[in-house]
Protein backbone atom coordinates (compact mmCIF):
# COMPACT_ATOMS: atom_id res chain seq x y z
CA UNK A 1 0.00 0.00 0.00
CA UNK A 2 1.50 3.07 -0.94
CA UNK A 3 1.89 6.40 1.33
CA UNK A 4 -1.52 7.82 -0.24
CA UNK A 5 -3.68 5.17 0.22
CA UNK A 6 -2.36 4.46 3.86
CA UNK A 7 -3.39 7.99 4.85
CA UNK A 8 -6.42 8.66 2.59
CA UNK A 9 -9.53 8.66 5.26
CA UNK A 10 -7.05 11.20 7.32
CA UNK A 11 -7.38 13.18 10.23
CA UNK A 12 -5.77 10.14 11.23
CA UNK A 13 -8.80 9.33 13.26
CA UNK A 14 -11.36 10.93 10.33
CA UNK A 15 -12.52 6.98 9.16
CA UNK A 16 -12.69 5.66 12.92
CA UNK A 17 -16.40 4.56 13.78
CA UNK A 18 -15.71 5.03 17.34
CA UNK A 19 -17.58 7.62 19.70
CA UNK A 20 -15.83 10.56 21.37
CA UNK A 21 -16.28 8.70 25.01
CA UNK A 22 -14.69 6.10 23.84
CA UNK A 23 -11.45 8.29 22.51
CA UNK A 24 -11.45 10.25 26.01
CA UNK A 25 -11.30 7.45 28.03
CA UNK A 26 -8.72 6.26 26.01
CA UNK A 27 -6.84 9.65 26.70
CA UNK A 28 -7.60 9.70 29.92
CA UNK A 29 -6.16 6.00 30.36
CA UNK A 30 -2.98 6.89 28.73
CA UNK A 31 -2.77 9.26 32.74
CA UNK A 32 -1.78 5.83 34.75
CA UNK A 33 1.06 4.58 32.24
CA UNK A 34 4.29 5.97 33.24
CA UNK A 35 7.12 7.29 30.89
CA UNK A 36 9.58 4.39 32.10
CA UNK A 37 7.46 1.48 31.99
CA UNK A 38 5.77 1.98 28.75
CA UNK A 39 5.29 -0.48 26.20
CA UNK A 40 3.59 0.45 22.99
CA UNK A 41 0.30 -1.32 22.14
CA UNK A 42 0.72 -1.15 18.53
CA UNK A 43 3.95 0.80 17.73
CA UNK A 44 7.60 -0.84 17.81
CA UNK A 45 10.16 0.69 20.03
CA UNK A 46 11.39 2.23 16.92
CA UNK A 47 8.14 3.92 15.45
CA UNK A 48 7.09 4.78 19.09
CA UNK A 49 10.28 6.99 19.35
CA UNK A 50 9.88 8.62 15.77
CA UNK A 51 6.12 9.17 17.20
CA UNK A 52 7.49 10.68 20.49
CA UNK A 53 9.93 12.58 18.89
CA UNK A 54 7.32 14.04 16.29
CA UNK A 55 4.58 15.05 18.45
CA UNK A 56 7.69 16.98 21.14
CA UNK A 57 8.49 18.66 18.36
CA UNK A 58 4.97 19.89 17.48
CA UNK A 59 3.69 20.34 20.96
CA UNK A 60 7.45 20.82 22.83
CA UNK A 61 7.03 21.90 26.63
CA UNK A 62 7.17 25.74 27.18
CA UNK A 63 5.56 27.72 30.30
CA UNK A 64 2.99 24.98 29.99
CA UNK A 65 3.29 21.25 29.47
CA UNK A 66 4.45 19.65 26.14
CA UNK A 67 3.03 17.16 23.99
CA UNK A 68 4.71 13.80 26.00
CA UNK A 69 3.35 15.51 29.68
CA UNK A 70 0.46 14.80 28.70
CA UNK A 71 1.11 11.70 26.83
CA UNK A 72 -0.30 11.84 23.54
CA UNK A 73 1.96 9.70 21.99
CA UNK A 74 0.95 6.83 24.58
CA UNK A 75 -2.65 8.29 23.38
CA UNK A 76 -2.19 7.82 19.72
CA UNK A 77 -0.83 3.94 20.45
CA UNK A 78 -3.88 3.26 22.04
CA UNK A 79 -6.09 4.76 19.24
CA UNK A 80 -4.41 3.03 16.80
CA UNK A 81 -4.25 -0.07 17.98
CA UNK A 82 -7.83 -0.49 19.69
CA UNK A 83 -9.66 1.03 16.83
CA UNK A 84 -8.03 1.21 13.72
CA UNK A 85 -8.71 -1.86 11.47
CA UNK A 86 -5.27 -4.44 10.17
CA UNK A 87 -4.73 -2.62 6.79
CA UNK A 88 -4.99 1.22 8.41
CA UNK A 89 -2.84 0.17 11.36
CA UNK A 90 -0.42 -1.75 8.03
CA UNK A 91 -0.65 1.95 6.07
CA UNK A 92 0.63 3.55 9.50
CA UNK A 93 3.40 1.55 9.72
CA UNK A 94 4.48 2.31 5.70
CA UNK A 95 4.10 5.73 6.42
CA UNK A 96 5.91 6.28 9.73
CA UNK A 97 8.64 3.37 7.45
CA UNK A 98 8.36 6.22 4.31
CA UNK A 99 8.58 9.38 6.70
CA UNK A 100 12.36 8.16 8.69
CA UNK A 101 12.95 6.83 4.62
CA UNK A 102 12.68 10.45 3.63
CA UNK A 103 15.03 11.77 6.53
CA UNK A 104 17.57 9.40 5.99
CA UNK A 105 17.88 9.89 2.77
CA UNK A 106 18.02 13.80 2.65
CA UNK A 107 19.74 14.05 5.97
CA UNK A 108 21.70 10.48 6.64
CA UNK A 109 18.91 9.51 10.19
CA UNK A 110 15.93 8.63 10.90
CA UNK A 111 13.56 11.25 12.62
CA UNK A 112 14.38 10.59 16.33
CA UNK A 113 18.59 10.37 15.62
CA UNK A 114 18.30 13.79 14.29
CA UNK A 115 19.88 16.87 15.79
CA UNK A 116 17.22 19.68 16.68
CA UNK A 117 17.92 21.90 13.28
CA UNK A 118 17.71 18.91 11.13
CA UNK A 119 14.20 17.61 12.62
CA UNK A 120 13.23 21.25 11.99
CA UNK A 121 14.06 21.81 8.44
CA UNK A 122 12.15 18.24 7.95
CA UNK A 123 8.96 19.51 9.70
CA UNK A 124 9.08 22.94 7.61
CA UNK A 125 9.48 20.52 4.63
CA UNK A 126 6.44 18.88 5.61
CA UNK A 127 4.86 21.92 6.57
CA UNK A 128 5.09 22.89 3.10
CA UNK A 129 4.53 19.70 0.93
CA UNK A 130 1.69 17.98 2.79
CA UNK A 131 -2.13 18.47 2.22
CA UNK A 132 -4.09 20.63 4.16
CA UNK A 133 -7.53 19.37 5.50
CA UNK A 134 -10.38 21.01 3.46
CA UNK A 135 -12.81 23.62 5.91
CA UNK A 136 -15.78 21.53 8.00
CA UNK A 137 -19.34 22.74 8.71
CA UNK A 138 -20.34 21.02 12.02
CA UNK A 139 -17.97 18.38 11.76
CA UNK A 140 -18.54 17.48 7.85
CA UNK A 141 -16.01 18.26 5.49
CA UNK A 142 -16.94 20.12 2.90
CA UNK A 143 -15.78 18.58 -0.32
CA UNK A 144 -13.94 15.64 -1.50
CA UNK A 145 -11.04 15.49 1.15
CA UNK A 146 -7.73 14.82 -0.53
CA UNK A 147 -5.02 12.88 1.10
CA UNK A 148 -3.47 15.49 3.35
CA UNK A 149 0.15 13.00 4.18
CA UNK A 150 1.48 11.55 7.20
CA UNK A 151 2.87 14.24 9.09
CA UNK A 152 -0.22 16.86 8.55
CA UNK A 153 -2.58 13.94 9.78
CA UNK A 154 -0.10 12.77 13.13
CA UNK A 155 0.12 16.99 14.04
CA UNK A 156 -3.53 17.20 13.51
CA UNK A 157 -4.27 14.39 15.76
CA UNK A 158 -1.57 15.11 17.98
CA UNK A 159 -3.17 18.72 18.88
CA UNK A 160 -6.60 17.18 19.06
CA UNK A 161 -5.03 14.90 22.04
CA UNK A 162 -3.25 17.68 23.77
CA UNK A 163 -5.91 20.05 23.78
CA UNK A 164 -8.36 17.38 25.26
CA UNK A 165 -6.03 15.84 28.08
CA UNK A 166 -7.67 16.22 31.57
CA UNK A 167 -4.25 18.75 32.03
CA UNK A 168 -4.62 21.30 29.93
CA UNK A 169 -8.76 21.79 29.75
CA UNK A 170 -8.00 21.96 33.28
CA UNK A 171 -4.89 23.31 33.93
CA UNK A 172 -4.00 25.46 30.62
CA UNK A 173 -7.18 26.70 29.40
CA UNK A 174 -10.06 28.44 30.92
CA UNK A 175 -12.52 25.61 32.70
CA UNK A 176 -15.75 26.61 33.89
CA UNK A 177 -16.78 22.79 35.17
CA UNK A 178 -20.91 24.55 35.59
CA UNK A 179 -20.83 27.10 33.15
CA UNK A 180 -23.70 29.65 33.94
CA UNK A 181 -25.52 32.06 31.51
CA UNK A 182 -24.09 31.97 27.34
CA UNK A 183 -23.54 35.35 25.95
CA UNK A 184 -22.26 34.59 22.16
CA UNK A 185 -21.99 38.06 21.81
CA UNK A 186 -18.82 39.37 23.67
CA UNK A 187 -15.75 40.95 22.11
CA UNK A 188 -12.98 38.15 22.04
CA UNK A 189 -10.45 40.96 23.92
CA UNK A 190 -13.55 40.35 26.71
CA UNK A 191 -13.02 36.67 26.82
CA UNK A 192 -9.24 36.28 27.48
CA UNK A 193 -7.84 32.48 27.39
CA UNK A 194 -9.35 30.04 24.75
CA UNK A 195 -11.76 27.68 26.83
CA UNK A 196 -11.81 24.12 26.94
CA UNK A 197 -15.74 23.68 26.88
Amino acid sequence: MDRRSAIRNTGLLAGASVTLPTFLSLLQSCKRETRLDWEPEFFTRDEAKTISTLVDMILPRTETPGALDVKVDIFIDKVIARTYEEQDQEAMRKAIADFNEDCLKNHGSVFNDLNESEKIKVLEAAEKSSGKFNPGIWGITIGNQEPVGFYRSMKAVAIWAYFTSREIGEGVLSYDPIPGNYNGCLPVKDVGNKWSL
